[in-house]
């Protein structure tokens, strides 16, 4: 071999260099949670070799080797509720049924509401409707004539309660009636909703948006635009719709790219954000305080019960405040998505609640007034599309629905009805309301010695569950049955209306006790001496890699 004689001065050059860039790396996987949730690429690989397997029915009735008698409950028990849950609601199960082979959204929603072993069994026994004939107070009315008490939130659009939420939509229609499709110029109202918005929000330009996703594609899109780098930081487990760059790991066909996934709530993600000069923005979704570093709960995960969550308002803001100080310092733009929790926590959102103030803030859901919206409030050099020193160096973004007169009509009611007496008197202790509220259903479950909790964000719930199982799952349907409606992540979320009394409370915590020792007395609770949250987790692993290597799970 030939070697120059600048070569070992080159490569004593590149080490350094190379050192550098190793540190770099290190420093980066530290600040990453070591939980598949927080390596996107690594989780869509792994996810890519899962084999598919369904339980047969001996499986399905004894995975965790229970002893014949409890089996036999069990299948009693599912006999039962299949059969309750089928007579009450003919007309809606059926409608379902003819539905669902044309509704793509339906196919998924009913496939992954249980872990996917148990999932064939239980939607060919265990069947669950998707209609509803109408809504009124806290409850829902499904097509059978049955009435649910509604936990649902619509996904957190209903805030208020549905009474409210049809009245500003009725406003809205009236108010965008003489005006109809036109599209391209604004209803009055816009200049309303911008005005309030802007004191709302504390920030200086609005844009209006069809949905939460398409708002907090533009947030993005406007921090790189004005930054010029190419990268956001997200955190572990949190949600800010189904594009690309937001949700880079399973769920999403394309592999992770100018998106670093960090921990929250941790050092190691300042540090990554104080040393980097690539980052544009940061992406905050305050609902992550109630389960920081995990993805959104759902009962298809709940192979063993190890679910986890709780709120420290405290540890949160303290952590805010670090975060707005290091983008601050680094020039990178803080983006609260408050697209689900914006003014359910406060008037003023997660920024009031917390004390905080963003750079840009996202909107949608509720704000909408019952009607699809997204919104972006930001500063005025952030929110700016275009250059004026370079005329074809512009940031588009239009929508021809952005500011529909129907949708701005409704939104100008429910932002007037922010104002009122009534709704401010809503405001007015409701985090200690809830608190309470939950800390007395906790109370509740704990006489009754039934193995759940709940961690509470205010007035969204997520159920923990206490002893180890792999049929926590089947809560969901025994609520069902008692009369809860629930989305179809299960009791991975309850949200409330803040509509919602001290009687009505009183009587969902009757409902959820009659579920539950309804569930005890089925069997399906029943737990091996030695059994614990690892040894389901570690049976789980050892049906897949079976399943994987021979094409059997047993």
């Amino acid at each position: 071999m030939v070697m120059n004689a600048a070569w070992p001065l080159a490569t004593a050059a590149a080490l350094p260099y190379a050192m550098f860039k190793a540190w770099r790396r290190l420093q980066l996987s530290q600040a990453k949670h070591p939980s598949l949730a927080g390596h996107s690429l690594w989780a869509k690989r792994i996810g890519r070799l899962i084999p598919g397997y369904s339980y047969s029915e001996a499986q399905f009735f004894n995975a965790d080797g229970a002893p014949p008698e409890v089996v036999a409950q069990r299948r009693a028990g599912c006999e039962r509720l299949s059969r309750s849950l089928r007579e009450c609601a003919p007309t809606t199960l059926a409608l379902t049924s003819d539905t669902r082979e044309g509704l793509s959204d339906l196919q998924f929603t009913g496939r992954y509401r249980v872990p996917f072993q148990f999932s064939d069994h239980a939607r060919a026994h265990l069947p669950v409707g998707a209609f509803w004939a109408g809504a009124e107070g806290v409850e829902l009315t499904d097509l059978d004539g049955n009435r649910f008490m509604d936990l649902t939130g619509s996904y957190g659009v209903n805030v208020f309660g549905v009474d409210f939420y049809k009245a500003c939509m009725a406003e809205g229609a009236a108010q965008g009636s003489a005006l109809g499709p036109v599209l391209g110029g604004y209803h009055p109202s816009v200049a309303r909703n911008v005005a309030r918005l802007k004191s709302i929000s504390g920030l200086d330009e609005v844009s209006f948006h069809m949905s939460g996703t398409e708002a907090v594609m533009q947030a993005v899109r406007l921090a790189r635009y004005h930054t010029g780098k190419r990268h956001l930081v997200r955190f572990t487990g949190a949600y800010h719709g189904w594009w690309e760059d937001v949700q880079p790991g399973p769920g999403n066909p394309l592999p992770p790219r100018e998106t670093y996934t960090l921990k929250d709530m941790d050092t190691d993600t300042l540090r990554v954000l104080r040393t980097r000069n690539n980052i544009a923005c940061v992406l905050v979704n305050p609902l992550q305080a109630l389960h920081p570093n995990r993805n959104a709960p759902g009962d298809s995960t709940l192979v063993d019960g190890s679910r986890s969550a709780g709120f420290d308002r405290a540890a949160y803001t303290a952590w805010l405040q670090q975060l707005r100080q290091v983008c601050t310092e680094r020039g990178i733009v803080l983006i609260f998505d408050e697209v689900f929790v914006g003014f359910r926590l406060a008037p003023g959102g997660a920024q009031e609640y917390f004390g905080v103030r963003a750079d840009v803030v996202t909107y949608g859901k509720t704000l909408g007034g019952g009607l699809p919206v997204g919104v972006v409030c930001g500063k005025k050099d952030l929110m700016r599309r275009f250059r004026p020193e370079r005329p074809a160096d512009i940031c588009f973004a239009r929508g021809t629905f952005n500011a529909h007169p129907y949708v701005m009509g409704a939104m100008d009611a429910f932002l007037t009805r922010l104002t009122t007496p009534e709704v401010k008197a809503i405001y007015n202790g409701l985090d200690e309301c809830w608190q309470a509220r939950a800390a007395a259903f906790n109370q509740a479950l704990a006489a009754a010695d039934v193995p759940l909790r709940v961690a509470a964000l205010s007035s969204i719930w997520t159920v923990t569950y206490h002893q180890p199982s792999r049929y926590h799952w089947l809560l969901q349907f025994y609520l069902c049955d008692a009369g809860l409606a629930l989305s179809w992540v299960g009791t991975g979320r309850f949200i409330f209306s803040l509509n919602y009394t001290d009687a009505d409370m009183a009587e969902v915590t009757r409902r959820v006790l009659l579920a539950c020792e309804r569930m005890r007395a089925d069997g399906w609770w029943w737990t091996a001496p030695d059994s614990t949250h690892k040894t389901h987790k570690r049976q789980v692993l050892k049906e897949i890699v079976l399943q994987r290597l021979t094409g059997k799970h047993e």
